[in-house]
């Protein structure tokens, strides 16, 4: 199934994102949940890309094993920062030999066991080259990523929706934006991307917030704001750790109910490999 068609109109698109398991021992209970989360029913998940050696067969292994074995139709993450022309291709064959037909293509940042590579000595720099290459080998569908606040490394937010509509225009199909927790900086995105034609569906990253801590240093590593209203309920309770979920389900839930009445497609909820706070507020945003 190609992805894009999902966003018709006719109801909300709910997706959930898996990060890949770093050691073979959580394996298993990576499994686990998926399982747990595949009763909600899920229009589709998509596994994020482990751009080390080996990592790179274990995650279209993975992404292979929850459509193939659990059921439920994947896509995979793909990023470009640390590979050739060469490689990507080789990447593409593997994926499209196991029957996955979407990809989101990001550029991706450096792995942390190996020095940089000089911009002018990547082959492929940017997400935008990534985008290009798979869309002239043809057979995917595309996501690319939005900032709503902006990448961390944009000169300007005008720049960053120029790099955005740059990479809709190489073949990007679908938007699915940065976590954040202000839901006017979504509205405010999407109102700005349209405004310079960028007409694709563009849909909202929702991460429950899981620890006080955990959100924090998310939040500052991407250049995500947190609203006064969130800390002022966040801060009493930091230490108390199941406070803490009940307070982010309940946050999460109001955000994605406010989201989807504003006219989002849909909520990509970024699961942190865990089921219990996205089973909640699916369940919640379901019986409302």
């Amino acid at each position: 199934m190609r992805f894009p068609s999902l966003y018709n109109g006719e109801k909300p698109v709910f997706s959930f994102e898996f990060f890949l398991p770093k050691a073979p021992k959580d394996m298993g209970r990576f499994r686990e949940t998926v399982v747990e989360l595949k009763r909600l029913s899920p229009d589709f998940v998509t596994l994020t890309y482990g751009a080390g050696g080996s990592e790179r067969s274990q995650t279209i292994e993975t992404a292979a094993m929850i459509k193939h074995e659990i059921g439920i139709d994947t896509a995979c993450h793909l990023t470009c920062v640390v590979h050739t022309k060469a490689e990507i291709a080789e990447l593409l064959n593997r994926i499209a030999g196991e029957g996955i037909e979407n990809i989101v293509a990001l550029r991706g940042d450096m792995p942390k066991d190996r020095d940089p590579i000089p911009v002018e000595e990547r082959e492929l720099p940017y997400a935008i080259d990534l985008v290009r290459q798979i869309k002239e080998r043809g057979g995917f569908s595309l996501a690319v990523a939005g900032y709503p606040e902006s990448h961390v490394e944009a000169v300007s937010p005008e720049e960053d929706l120029q790099h955005l509509k740059a990479k809709v225009d190489a073949g990007g199909e679908w938007i699915i934006t940065q976590l954040f927790f202000d839901n006017k900086a979504y509205f405010d995105f999407v109102a700005r991307a349209r405004a310079i034609g960028i007409t694709n569906p563009i849909v909202p990253g929702i991460m429950p917030i899981a620890t006080a801590k955990q959100t924090k240093r998310f939040t500052e590593m991407c250049g995500t704001s947190l609203p006064q209203s969130l800390l002022d309920g966040l801060n009493p309770i930091a230490e108390d750790k199941e406070a803490v979920t009940r307070f982010g389900i309940e946050y999460a839930t109001r955000q994605c109910r406010e989201l989807l009445e504003g006219g989002a497609p849909g909520i990509h909820f970024y699961t942190l490999n865990k089921s219990r706070a996205t089973t909640t507020i699916l369940e919640n945003l379901r019986n409302t």
